[in-house]
């Protein structure tokens, strides 16, 4: 017989009790097993959680009372938000986890976005919130697989409507949990940063060579979210080498733009060990949302209207500039072999002659300042080609087969005959 799904739900049982429990008699409804986390400090609840507010406390050797002393409700609700981290990182190992949901408004989706960071990409986490999908979530607080639904009329006791909105949740944390197809060990795994085929192709000649050695490919759209992915998991060890080879989120983050990963962009995986071959790939330009108009910094510079949603404008050379001494530092924090491969004839597809990101003299100075900025150890090599030609694709290779041959990353898992 199966065994019912363990489903963890984590709220404020002393201001949500009706809600908290309106959502696990849905999950329950659909099968599934309920344990409630209690992360609440204005009072007890009128019915017993399975883990506490004194429990949570405990995980980080703390008391509920000592944290309602702390101070204001902010360092509270950050202490607890800590208790509940430790807390579900023990229960997750103990096998007591396979899916997750939380709710609140501000203050719950804070703590929220702790606990749902801490599990694992493929533990199914579920998020109702009173600011889903708000500008007030910073990209570096957002689990990348995290799903949220927007708690319509829920702030204050249960009606028909946030009675729709918390059955749906529930129903779609026990059906993620039911379908979740978690990630295996299996073939080592590299994970590789890229944009669409329109803009950055190398991923198409690179994948079917790093298959044949024996590794799986792990590629991530570097327009935010998977820029954010592929830091959580090299940071955890999930990858062997990393093909970073998709720099954009990184001009990003230094032009202004809201289409960012976060500050561990291109230093988790070198802070985690992680051996990185890296490329300026879509460097040379910032994305903005098309449909909100282009910042006037950038007003006078060619630009390229992908779709509806997302544009991107060229980036002026001193900015550049910028950009390279910024990438360099990042690779200076690397505790594992870096090489960088600096194509000399192009960063993607639309900045080749005749195209409308065509921009020689950026290039030029982006690739001056990176051969001044680029420090032993990290290793740069330039080739005489543009990103997306087959020459840089066989580049990237002579640097992965050179480390597998020294022992650097560990030889692929060849499929037996």
């Amino acid at each position: 017989m199966t065994q019912p799904l363990n489903i963890l739900l984590v709220g404020t049982c002393d201001t949500k009790a009706d809600e908290i429990q309106f959502i696990k008699s849905c999950i329950e409804a659909q099968g599934g097993r309920v344990a409630i986390m209690d992360v609440g400090v204005l009072g007890k609840p009128r019915f017993t959680p399975e883990y506490s507010n004194d429990a949570v406390a405990a995980a980080v050797g703390t008391t509920i009372s000592d944290i309602c002393a702390s101070g204001d409700e902010n360092t509270a609700m950050t202490l607890v938000a800590s208790g509940a981290v430790a807390l579900t990182r023990q229960l997750y190992a103990e096998g007591k986890v396979q899916g997750m949901i939380t709710l609140g408004g501000t203050m719950g989706t804070d703590l929220a976005l702790d606990v749902a960071a801490c599990l694992p990409i493929g533990v199914p986490k579920f998020v109702v919130s009173t600011i889903s999908f708000s500008h007030l979530l910073p990209p570096d607080r957002i689990p990348a697989d995290v799903m949220m639904i927007l708690w319509s009329g829920g702030l204050y006791g249960l009606n028909s409507i946030c009675k729709a909105i918390l059955s749906q949740a529930a129903g779609a944390v026990v059906g993620a949990a039911k379908a979740a197809i978690m990630p295996t060990m299996g073939r080592p795994k590299i994970g590789m940063t890229s944009l669409g085929k329109s803009c950055l192709k190398y991923m198409v000649a690179l994948k079917p060579e790093l298959e044949a050695r024996g590794y799986e490919l792990v590629v991530f759209h570097s327009t935010g979210m998977g820029g954010r992915a592929f830091a959580d998991m090299a940071g955890q060890g999930a990858f062997v080498a990393v093909l970073d080879l998709c720099l954009q989120e990184v001009a990003n983050d230094l032009g202004g733009s809201v289409v960012v990963s976060g500050k561990s962009r291109l230093e988790a995986a070198g802070l985690a060990g992680v051996p990185q071959i890296v490329a300026p790939g879509a460097s040379d330009m910032v994305d903005f949302a098309a449909w909100s108009g282009m910042s006037a910094h950038y007003a006078d510079r060619p630009f390229h209207a992908h779709n509806r949603l997302i544009a991107s404008v060229t980036t002026p050379p001193e900015e550049r500039r910028r950009l390279a001494r910024l990438i360099a530092h990042k690779l200076a924090l690397a505790t594992a072999p870096v090489t960088m491969i600096l194509p000399k004839h192009g960063v993607e597809e639309w900045d080749r002659p005749g195209e409308p990101l065509h921009d020689p003299e950026g290039l030029a100075a982006f690739s001056d300042e990176l051969r001044s900025a680029i420090q032993a150890p990290v290793k740069l090599v330039e080739v005489e080609n543009h990103i997306n030609d087959a020459g840089f694709a066989e580049a990237v290779l002579d640097v992965l087969d050179a480390w597998i041959a020294a022992g650097i990353v560990p030889r692929g898992q060849l499929a037996s005959l």
